[in-house]
């Protein structure tokens, strides 16, 4: 049976394609709870053109994550802090902090989700931080605390 998928389904494909399946599955599983319809002709032109339009909203998206990448890469970012004994911060500063810092830098929101830190930084000094903003594009940033 062949059945055209409305969401990516683990193991059988991404969201748009069409999937041969075992006619149990198809008519049991996939098509009672929503995750697919049964590919007729019909049915088929409509999942070509949303493939086709969600191919290119992708495109725009990516040059536009592309340009955000080229205003981030080599960026400085400088945080005041107080500082005690040992070089240790007063407090701590966050991915949270640095995204709010850098969007400020460039004009444009980041994703505390996209700073790539494991733990807050405690220590004075300067950082390098990736930021991941998608699998392929992961720019630097240096960050100064002072």
């Amino acid at each position: 049976m062949k059945v055209i998928l409305l969401r990516d389904i683990a193991g059988k494909g991404r969201k748009g394609e069409i999937k041969e399946v075992a006619e149990g599955y198809g008519r049991n599983f996939l098509l009672p709870r929503g995750l697919a319809l049964l590919a007729t002709a019909g049915v088929t032109k409509q999942a070509e053109t949303l493939i086709r339009k969600e191919s290119q909203r992708e495109d725009v998206e990516q040059s536009k994550l592309k340009n955000l990448a080229q205003q981030i890469e080599g960026r400085e970012v400088h945080f005041r802090a107080r500082i005690g004994a040992g070089g240790r911060l007063f407090g701590s500063i966050t991915a949270a902090d640095i995204a709010r810092e850098l969007g400020q830098v460039i004009g444009s929101p980041i994703d505390k989700r996209k700073v790539g830190i494991d733990k807050a930084l405690h220590h004075e000094g300067s950082y390098d931080v990736t930021i991941k903003l998608a699998k392929d594009l992961a720019p630097e940033i240096k960050v100064v605390i002072e």
